[in-house]
Formats: structure tokens, C-alpha cells, sequence
């Protein structure tokens, strides 16, 4: 680590691990030293210059300047732009966009990258894929509070679509000490929410039986401090495990342009 700052270069946690594979033997090994080293000096991982592969996408109004590279988010294609790791090369943001859409699944953010759906409302639409990555979550913290705009959380209508919520809102355990620089607190759930099937009377083609493992997972989501401090979480997440019933954006999203292409949602 002494030697990347030194050189003032960047590498993965990966690229740490293969320094040493016989001293580390795993990744975690290594990646645990890495949170110990950072939590010792009181340092961000960042600091150190060590970063998880990329894997979070932007798109929409937002342009910045990336290590010299000047980036328009709304010029990079239908899929986007990769958010890289090394979020402190990112300088001079600008956007004229109204909020930030957070959405859990790529097949979801493609569909919307894909109609530019920023252009119709002016927004910046990002996902992780899933369970989010650190640079996502550092560079949604960085632009919602340069840009001073709000940030609506678009997932599953399930206990796991709550829990990702919960990372980018509270931060996850095991990086609690960067949390500053890693969470967004005020971020507000759009949607689909537990009480949307039956208050839109949505097909039973959005709906799925919850397994016994999402009970399980919603129930003790119910003990969560982040759950119980949130009334209105509160009451969705009960109705969704007392109805057992779940629902998937994805599907949402395909019936809902099947409708629109068989103009199925006109009067």
C-alpha cells in the first residue's frame, strides 16, 4: 500500500491479495487487513487507494470531469456510464436534474436507460445491480450531496429490496467506519411497495408466493432498528409478510410495456 501511494496509481482488493497469495492464502484474509489497516490510521479504504472493481452504472443528467476526462452522462450510449472506484478523480459536477432514481435491478435501470427516460424527467438514474458496491454508494453520497437533490429507491417489492435500502441508507456492518463517506440517509422508497398490488389492483401476472426463507428474512427485518424508527416501512413490511405475497419489478416493468405497446393502458 505504501508503494501504490507512493506512486499515486490505484488497484483493486484483488490486485492487493495477488501481492502475497501465500501469506494471505484467501481474499478475505486480505480484505480484512485492508479494513483493519484503514480503521487504525482512521482513513477511508479509498485513502489508501484501494478499490473494488467496478460494477454500479449512471446515466442520465449529470456531467463531471474524470481524471482530466470531461463525461456527459446523457452521451454514453444506451447502457451508460461505469462508475469507477476511485471516486476522488471525479471534480466539477454539474447536472439540471430534478432527483436521482436508485434502481435495485440492471434489467430494470436498461429498460430505462434505453426509453431515456431522463430526457421525459430530468433525472440521473443509477443501479449496483443488486447488493451495492462501495464506489456506488460513495459516488451516490458524493453527488446527492453536491447537487443538493433528492433520491428515490426503486426495488423489489420484497424483504431483500428493503435490505438494499438499508445499505446505502445505514451502511453495511463490516465498513462501519466509512460510513460518512458511504451512505445516504435521506433516501425516499418510491416504490413497489407491498400495498401497490392491491391499491392499483395490479395482475396477478407482478405477483409471487413469498418462500418460507423470504418470511423468515422479512420477519426479522421487522426487528431492524432502520425498520421500526420508519412507521410507514413498518406497516408495508407487515402486510407484505402477512400476505405472503411478494412482487418483482422486472415483471412490473415487462407488463407494463406490454401494455403500453398493445396500448392496452388508454381508456
Amino acid at each position: 500500500m505504501h508503494a501504490v501511494l507512493s506512486k499515486k496509481i490505484h488497484i483493486t482488493k484483488r490486485d492487493l491479495f495477488y501481492t502475497d497469495v501465500k501469506l494471505f492464502v484467501d481474499q478475505s484474509d486480505s480484505d480484512g487487513v485492508l479494513d483493519d489497516v484503514a480503521t487504525m490510521i482512521g482513513c477511508t479504504r479509498s485513502n489508501l487507494h484501494v478499490v473494488a472493481s467496478d460494477k454500479g452504472l449512471v446515466v442520465g443528467r449529470i456531467q463531471f470531469v474524470e481524471d482530466g476526462d470531461y463525461i456527459d452522462c446523457t452521451k454514453m450510449g444506451v447502457g451508460g456510464k461505469a462508475i469507477p472506484p476511485y471516486i476522488d478523480k471525479i471534480t466539477d459536477i454539474t447536472s439540471d436534474a430534478e432527483f436521482v432514481l436508485l434502481v435495485e435491478k440492471e434489467a430494470a435501470y436498461m429498460r430505462m436507460a434505453e426509453d431515456r427516460f431522463y430526457h421525459k424527467y430530468p433525472c440521473i438514474v443509477i443501479t449496483a445491480k443488486g447488493q451495492p458496491d462501495v464506489a456506488t454508494r460513495m459516488f451516490l453520497s458524493r453527488i446527492t450531496s453536491e447537487l443538493e437533490i433528492p433520491v428515490l429507491g426503486l426495488v423489489d417489492s420484497d424483504p431483500y429490496g428493503l435490505k438494499i435500502l438499508s445499505v446505502y441508507m445505514s451502511g453495511s456492518k463490516n465498513m462501519s467506519y466509512d460510513s460518512a463517506s458511504l451512505t445516504t440517509p435521506d433516501i425516499q422508497w418510491l416504490g413497489l411497495r407491498p400495498s401497490d398490488l392491491n391499491k392499483y389492483d395490479l395482475p396477478d401476472q407482478c405477483r409471487l408466493d413469498m418462500t418460507e426463507n423470504d418470511i423468515k428474512t422479512g420477519k426479522e427485518l421487522l426487528k431492524e432498528d432502520y425498520i421500526t424508527k420508519n412507521p410507514k416501512w413498518m406497516a408495508e413490511l407487515q402486510t407484505m409478510v402477512s400476505a405472503m405475497m411478494l412482487m418483482l419489478l422486472l415483471l412490473f416493468l415487462i407488463l407494463l410495456a406490454l401494455c403500453s405497446a398493445l396500448d392496452l393502458t388508454r381508456p
